[in-house]
């Protein structure tokens, strides 16, 4: 059922399913195609009968450094990617809410942007010690609208989570720990066996009550989630139409420091 998937790849032990955000050579940004893969991976995944655990990680070194920059500038210049974006991003995070299957994020390194919202949307994160999370919206001249401005305050407060987003720096595991942002940070050797010793558990747990614990918690999140997130996309929609945005795409790209203009 995942012959489709191109930048995805799945993994299964057992009822456990990894799976795979796989563009290593980029850090796993996500590129048009891969956007659209995630968009649609955890429908497909809460489908598959065989898959009682969902673990989700990067290829390589990283989780996911965010979205690629490459693709922002074809947005840019094609405005209805930038739409089929937007519809890709409440399908992603929607799916996401609605999964009734345990899902957690294992983050073997850096974890910014999109991949920061993936990590902090899962059900249970867990962080290898030389991981990182952020979320640079900012510096690429857009506003954190799409999943940060809601997770965020809800795990670690208002104040500090404004902090972060509107500088969007990147904070390591074990400060991303002790905040609440993810649930561990753990030595690298030992990621895997705390990732998959409790998806072991996790298996073992009755499946009904786990699916309508999860039902119950998320309920919230998702009504909040129809206003935040839409609120939070549009306004983004706003300012990936601005002069700065294309600036911070052209800086990046000439490896140079962006100048805004507010405009």
């Amino acid at each position: 059922m995942y012959e489709s998937y191109q930048h995805i790849r799945f993994e299964r032990r057992g009822r456990i399913l990894t799976v795979v955000m796989n563009r290593p050579e980029v850090k796993n940004a996500a590129n048009v195609r891969m956007h659209n893969e995630l968009s649609r991976v955890f429908r497909d995944v809460a489908a598959d009968p065989d898959a009682g655990v969902i673990v989700l990680t990067g290829a390589g070194d990283a989780f996911s450094s965010g979205g690629d920059i490459r693709a922002m500038k074809e947005k840019i210049a094609d405005h209805t990617l930038w739409n089929d974006t937007v519809d890709e991003a409440r399908s992603l995070f929607y799916s996401i809410l609605d999964l009734d299957k345990p899902l957690i994020a294992r983050v073997n390194g850096a974890a910014t942007g999109l991949g920061a919202t993936l990590a902090v949307y899962a059900d249970i994160a867990i962080a290898a010690e030389s991981a990182v999370i952020g979320d640079p919206h900012v510096k690429v001249g857009l506003v954190a609208g799409d999943g940060g401005a809601l997770m965020w305050p809800m795990l670690i407060g208002f104040q500090k989570a404004k902090e972060l987003l509107l500088l969007g720096d990147n904070v390591d595991a074990k400060e991303a720990a002790r905040l609440g942002l993810v649930t561990y940070c753990v030595p690298d050797a030992e990621l895997d066996a705390r990732v998959y010793g409790l998806a072991e558990r996790l298996l073992k747990g009755a499946p009904l009550a786990l699916s309508g614990t999860k039902k119950a918690i998320n309920h919230t999140l998702r009504n909040l989630a129809l206003s935040t997130f839409e609120y939070g996309v549009s306004l983004e929609t706003q300012s990936h139409l601005s002069r700065d945005h294309a600036e911070a795409c052209d800086a990046f790209i000439e490896k140079r420091k962006p100048v805004f203009t507010g405009r």
